[in-house]
């Protein structure tokens, strides 16, 4: 296996995986994205003039551009991480993610399915769909000590969770019906460089430094398992290289912290690298305000990875202490281009 389709290579987990796959591996990579408010080619300068690289701007529910793609390129294997991915932007418009989320990911498997049945039977046995999905999809753990395994039941609570569990049905039906080599994973939140900062880590980093209050939602008690998105990018590559066909594998890290608690290690980061502070800040955590809880938030996410581990070797390597701080430090090393970039999203 050499060349890989990458749908959603230039969003936040897309091009992590993309500079990882470039700057570590031998794969030529073929990235599709439609570059929508959350694509950012950028993320990718340091890889983009590599000849392992190519760049296809493109919608994956254009079937034509897919079957041409697949046709041209002759991937033997996808990696499939383009996606809408913000829930409160799936509360106010669910509509996006239902197109992309579930008829993206159909039209995806459509042209995969046909490409597959053209190959040899060698190449058939080298071929490999990994499709990237959520822990929200499992729902919540609602304040019990459980943590989301592969056999946990779904039980969707956003729009957006509820097209991604849909995405994954659609996956494993194909696998099943059509025989599809496909393999899926379920993450838990990622943090690193380049997040779109609608995001909790990046929009606490950003409004701490730019003296703008800290929205935290209800009490701040819910619980998120915290990933850094270069160890999920390794996990990824062992699932593709390693992993078993038709299996399931849940990506996590075993960091779970309440998001009051996060937002006030954020704070005391920032009070030791970022001590100049915005006029009228004494210390960051003033800037914490509580605002009204969303509509089906989650108490709990918290992922078992002990299948990835046991059987494919993968460990995490960043703690969440060493893998926050130096995500603090990239944003403010990049501070002048993000809040030029991204302005109007830091609102």
């Amino acid at each position: 296996m050499n060349r890989l389709l990458v749908t959603g290579g230039a969003g936040f987990i897309g091009s992590a995986l993309i500079r990882y796959l470039i700057q570590c591996t031998d794969y030529q990579v073929v990235n599709v994205d439609c570059l929508t408010y959350a694509g950012d080619l950028t993320a990718l300068d340091s890889v983009s003039q590599s000849p392992q690289y190519t760049f296809i701007r493109g919608d994956i529910c254009d079937a034509s551009l897919l079957d041409s793609i697949f046709a041209e390129f002759r991937p033997s294997g996808v990696m499939h991480l383009a996606a809408e991915t913000h829930v409160d932007r799936s509360i106010k418009g669910p509509g996006p993610f239902v197109q992309t989320n579930i008829v993206g990911t159909y039209t995806l498997l459509e042209a995969a399915r046909k490409h597959f049945e053209g190959l040899s039977s060698s190449e058939q046995a080298d071929f490999r769909f990994i499709h990237v999905s959520s822990d929200e999809v499992y729902g919540d753990l609602q304040g019990t000590d459980d943590l989301f395994t592969e056999q946990t039941k779904y039980a969707p609570s956003s729009p957006y969770s509820a097209s991604k569990a849909g995405a994954d049905h659609l996956v494993r039906a194909w696998h099943r019906t059509y025989r599809l080599p496909v393999l899926i994973t379920n993450c838990s939140n990622n943090y690193g460089p380049y997040q779109f900062p609608e995001k909790l880590i990046p929009l606490m980093i950003l409004h701490g430094v730019s003296g703008k209050r800290l929205p935290v939602y209800g009490e701040g008690d819910q619980v998120r398992d915290w990933l850094h998105v270069e160890d999920h990018v390794r996990a990824l590559t062992h699932v593709l290289e390693q992993g078993t066909i038709g299996e399931t594998y849940n990506i996590g890290s075993n960091n779970q912290t309440n998001n009051l608690t996060l937002v006030k290690s954020i704070c005391e980061i920032l009070e030791e690298l970022a001590p100049k502070k915005p006029s009228g800040v004494t210390f960051y955590e003033d800037l914490i305000e509580f605002v009204q809880d969303r509509p089906g938030h989650d108490q709990k996410y918290g992922i078992d990875p002990s299948k990835l581990e046991t059987e494919l070797g993968w460990q995490a390597q960043e703690s969440f202490a060493s893998g926050l701080r130096k995500t603090v430090q990239w944003y403010l090393d990049n501070l002048t281009w993000y809040q030029k970039r991204f302005s109007n999203d830091l609102e």
